[in-house]
């Protein structure tokens, strides 16, 4: 049990930030109370009110140490992750992602929760309690009501951008006759249905997704994009070839009938366990639902595909943390308040479990009157960390990714690495730190029972 002045530490937003930094705190003795708005209060994307539940992909990208985000889930298995041990159990195929079954993954969380004695609370929290340890961690959809309270306690004139959500469609509708099942370059197991498109079926999509109505936004005063979920009638609108080198390019992926790439190829995602759902990679859309019906069924297998889930485009939130945080996830001028997740500038499901476990180790931590906890800048944790809080001049929301990673030394007269020698170079230098670093705190990766 960690000796603490406060009797219970308030976790605002049962997302996967809230989650984690709740589970973090809860399997080291601390009374945790979850608050959720959910069900009194629902957001655009939102359809239950389970903690946890995700409302975009159900992807939490590649799963292999070579890769940056892999290395990231390596890491934060170490430090018990909650949302990695619930993501573990319930995955589905996928290639070398790691992809889940969206309810089974829900129920795992939610249990963990129940299991490590967090208090939830059904309630929307309007002003934040400056004396009460809190974490604010309410993430993309963040009520207008907390949002002020959030430009408040920052002084930010501006907490808004906009994303978008990609369609699901049930795979019994799919005429798998017109797709083929393959991974890119043959990793994995073939777990993506693949509909290739010839060049004049590429550009009809292209003019068709360009000209689509699109639904129109009226709360907003301009458009902030991330670059990692634009929606795809915006990268079409960018240039006819955009698509192609980005969610459609067909490279690694040889149709059976010819035995070569196709123009282009729209993929497929599983996303259930039962396969019965599956995703359509990279359509994060605005556009009508009407048009969405209309333009997709034009692509190959689909002419006849029915939805379980149409594309949505929903309002993102988060502070410019490189003058506003803490590397501890507390916020400046604060002593009791901390953020976490997609509020602080993280993008994409791991990270912002990520930045909750970061959040809840530093909580816990000050409860204990112990050090801060700071992960090293070469670590999976620690350069995502760095990115967040180190001044800048433009600051966008970022996914876990080498070039966040300090540059790997020079060895004069040495040959010149490449792609796949500077990760095999980050990942060892990045294993040895975060051991250096863990090992002697073994509270991280072994809270006492």
């Amino acid at each position: 049990m960690i000796e603490r002045m406060f009797d219970s530490v308030t976790v605002v937003g049962a997302g996967l930030a809230g989650c984690e930094a709740a589970w973090q705190l809860a399997r080291r003795g601390v009374r945790v109370r979850l608050v959720e708005m959910r069900p009194l209060v629902m957001t655009p994307a939102h359809h239950t009110s389970r903690a946890a539940e995700l409302v975009c992909t159900n992807s939490f990208k590649s799963d292999v140490p070579e890769v940056a985000a892999g290395l990231l889930k390596e890491e934060m298995r170490r430090l018990g992750s909650l949302v990695l041990s619930a993501a573990d159990a319930t995955r589905v195929p996928s290639g070398q992602d790691l992809s889940v079954d969206r309810e089974r993954f829900a129920d795992r969380v939610e249990a963990g929760l129940l299991e490590a004695g967090v208090e939830r609370v059904a309630g929307e929290l309007t002003a934040v309690d400056t004396e009460q340890p809190t974490i604010v961690a309410t993430g993309p959809l963040t009520s207008d009501a907390l949002a002020r309270e959030l430009q408040r306690l920052t002084g930010a004139s501006n907490l808004h951008f906009y994303d978008a959500a990609a369609p699901i469609v049930f795979a019994e509708s799919l005429d798998q006759g017109e797709l083929f099942r393959a991974s890119r370059y043959g990793k994995g197991a073939g777990n993506y249905l693949n509909a290739p498109l010839d060049r004049a079926r590429y550009g009809q999509l292209v003019t068709d997704l360009v000209a689509a109505e699109q639904v129109v936004l009226h709360d907003f005063e301009r458009t902030m994009w991330f670059e990692g979920c634009i929606p795809i009638e915006e990268m079409a609108r960018r240039g006819p070839e955009t698509l192609r080198y980005g969610p459609l390019k067909p490279i690694g992926l040889d149709d059976p009938r010819t035995g070569r790439w196709a123009h282009a190829i729209v993929q497929l995602r599983q996303e259930d366990a039962a396969a019965g759902l599956y995703n359509l990679v990279g359509f994060q859309t605005n556009l009508s639902w009407p048009a969405q019906r209309r333009v997709f069924r034009t692509i190959p297998g689909l002419a006849h595909v029915e939805f379980a889930r149409l594309g949505v485009m929903h309002r993102n939130t988060f502070i410019r943390s490189p003058d506003l945080l803490h590397p501890t996830h507390l916020l400046r001028g604060s002593a009791r308040t901390w953020l976490a997740g997609q509020l602080v500038g993280v993008e994409g499901y791991l990270e912002s479990a990520m930045s909750g476990l970061v959040a809840g180790l530093n909580v816990a931590a000050s409860l204990a009157g112990s050090p801060e906890i700071v992960f090293p800048d070469d670590t999976a944790i620690g350069s995502l960390v760095r990115y967040i809080t180190t001044p800048q001049k433009l600051f966008a929301p970022m996914n876990a990714t080498w070039g966040l990673f300090p540059p790997l030394p020079v060895i004069q007269g040495g040959p010149r690495l490449g792609k796949r020698e500077r990760a095999a170079a980050h990942l060892a230098r990045a294993r040895a730190s975060f051991d250096a670093y863990v090992d002697p705190r073994d509270w991280l990766t072994a809270p006492p029972a």
